[in-house]
């Protein structure tokens, strides 16, 4: 990464303490000692020239370094490829990996595993799925078709098929009989810095088709087509109704209890899955469908399934 002083800094600091008052956390103590990249020459500037620690910097001045990464555990989770060609690869991602590298889920997370175990660099999804979500997430591998299928999720053109186990609060305000269906409309607000997304009063930004296609035990399972594609759209329309989605820890109620241990305990996977993803391919012309071959984990045991 880089980073050029602003204009109006002043001058006469060390290149050390410029860095390390823009970036504190690189005084982690789990980190190599900034003094030690200093003196390798991990730090240098935008022609490649090595800076010292106790250099002079100033405004337009550039500092570029690599980011250390944490020591991560990698899953031994099996990258499950539904299909391959020349324009797409479509992955069933399992539960709790994450679509992009961020944070603590840099080597581990779908993107970074993909390119290391196909060899693609220029692999890039198409649309996101949120780590605890499992399923179909697909995509893009020449760089000069990705703007056509990403414009798809972006002009909705893209019909997305989920299924959810729904753990039914008092007074919901879902259909619970077999065959029931409703469309959810909601505002739904996700502010930068924040864990959650909220459900505010307001023009609707956000809906999904909701069908009811099984029930029991205060559970539901439930067929979702969402229609737009907001941040944790899902979670927080259903968990607003009183019917978080079974394994939830963002937006379930906090005095509600976790999911009991029959039903899977606290570390149940979140029971919501990708199922199928259908479109025109817009570079090929020919009908795309492809779907998850996984199950809720929660179903055989709470659904008699």
């Amino acid at each position: 990464m880089s980073w050029q002083l602003p204009p109006g800094s002043a001058p006469g600091r060390s290149a050390l303490a410029a860095l390390q008052e823009r970036f504190p956390a690189l005084a982690d103590p789990a980190a190599t000692p900034l003094p030690a990249r200093f003196a390798a020459g991990e730090i240098v500037d935008a022609e490649g020239r090595p800076w010292r620690a106790e250099e002079p910097v100033g405004p337009g001045d550039e500092m570029w370094f690599h980011r250390e990464l944490r020591p991560e555990h990698v899953p031994a989770a099996e990258l499950r490829i539904l299909h391959r060609d020349a324009h797409l690869l479509v992955l069933d991602k399992p539960h709790d990996m994450a679509t992009m590298p961020r944070g603590a889920h840099v080597l581990s997370s779908a993107l970074v595993r993909l390119r290391r175990a196909t060899g693609i660099s220029t692999l890039v999804p198409l649309h996101r799925l949120d780590r605890r979500t499992a399923g179909v997430l697909a995509f893009g591998i020449r760089p000069e078709e990705r703007s056509a299928y990403q414009q798809l999720f972006a002009r909705q053109e893209v019909d997305k098929e989920y299924e959810a186990l729904l753990v039914l609060g008092p007074g919901t305000s879902l259909p619970t009989a077999v065959g029931e269906r409703a469309v959810l409309r909601d505002r739904l607000d996700k502010r930068r810095g924040e864990l959650t997304t909220r459900v505010l009063d307001g023009p609707p930004n956000a809906e999904t088709a909701l069908e009811v296609r099984a029930a029991g035990e205060g559970l539901l399972q439930v067929r979702l087509h969402p229609r737009t594609g907001r941040t944790h759209q899902l979670r927080a329309q259903l968990a607003a109704r009183g019917a978080p989605i079974l394994g939830e820890d963002l937006y379930r109620p906090a005095q509600d209890p976790p999911p009991p241990a029959d039903a899977g305990g606290p570390d149940l996977p979140l029971q919501l899955l990708s199922r199928t993803l259908r479109f025109a391919d817009p570079h090929t012309g020919v009908r795309r469908e492809f779907t998850s071959a996984q199950e809720l984990a929660g179903r055989s045991r709470t659904l008699g399934r």
